[in-house]
């Protein structure tokens, strides 16, 4: 076991490729790229293991809860500009309202978002991103696709990446030291946070790479139709706090 993990990323594609169809490889017709897929989510779950875990472990033992808890809710207001484009974007006009002025009562009264005192006024914080916008518009999402370190993705889900990155104010400093700390830092606080919650894939899943996969698909079908599916349509009995800032070592903010 401890061999495997110690396998570079590398080597498990040329191992995949050696042995061909023994991994289950182009099976579903939504993922295409399985032996690739595979391969990242190999380099990923590398990536995790040796520097992200222990990155956010030790953030977590230095950081006052109440201070992590600031540097959560920061980034969250910063993030509520792009669900507020999101929203206009979708036609949620009161959604739109509520979101614009959760991310004014937190900016102002919140301490530029180190508290989140919109939600104690009723103001929920909603989950909107361009990938769900794109989706709303009619675009396919695509094959399934795993990306170094932003994990499960798609073709539409890429050019979600692109979208939020645009509507997110930091990608427009105009210092890259600034630029990545601030990266950095959201990327350390989210895995932090998710250190508990991201058990339940290691856990509950047989097939680790076949659970992310349906995961991904099942919660971007929930999302994009604002939990209100298709008959028919069942999703994996998941915790409520398990979301897609699970699924990989790094997010972007």
């Amino acid at each position: 076991m401890q061999q495997k993990k110690l396998m570079t990323p590398l080597g498990f594609l040329v191992l995949l490729s050696t042995l061909g169809g023994c991994a289950t490889v182009a099976n579903d017709p939504k993922d295409p790229y399985e032996e690739w897929n595979r391969g990242v989510q190999s380099f990923n779950d590398n990536l995790d293991d040796y520097a992200m875990k222990p990155v956010a472990k030790g953030y977590r033992w230095i950081t006052p809860s109440f201070v992590d808890q600031g540097v959560t809710n920061f980034f969250g207001n910063i993030r509520d500009i792009g669900v507020t484009i999101n929203d206009l974007l979708q036609c949620k006009i009161e959604q739109t309202g509520m979101d614009g002025s959760r991310f004014l009562v937190n900016s102002i009264a919140g301490i530029g978002g180190l508290v989140d005192v919109a939600s104690l006024i009723d103001l929920p914080k909603h989950n909107e991103d361009f990938d769900q916008t794109m989706g709303v518009w009619g675009v396919p999402m695509g094959p399934y696709l795993v990306l170094p370190f932003f994990g499960p993705s798609s073709p539409r889900g890429v050019g979600g990446l692109v979208g939020d990155a645009a509507m997110n104010p930091i990608s427009y400093i105009d210092s890259g030291i600034i630029t990545g700390s601030l990266f950095a830092l959201n990327a350390a606080d989210l895995r932090a946070d998710n250190l508990d919650t991201e058990k339940i894939a290691s856990e509950a899943a047989v097939d680790r790479y076949a659970f992310f996969k349906s995961a991904y698909f099942q919660q971007r079908e929930y999302l994009i139709h604002d939990g209100n599916l298709p008959e028919g349509v069942d999703l994996l009995d998941l915790d409520e706090d398990f979301n897609e800032d699970n699924l990989a070592p790094v997010k972007p903010y």
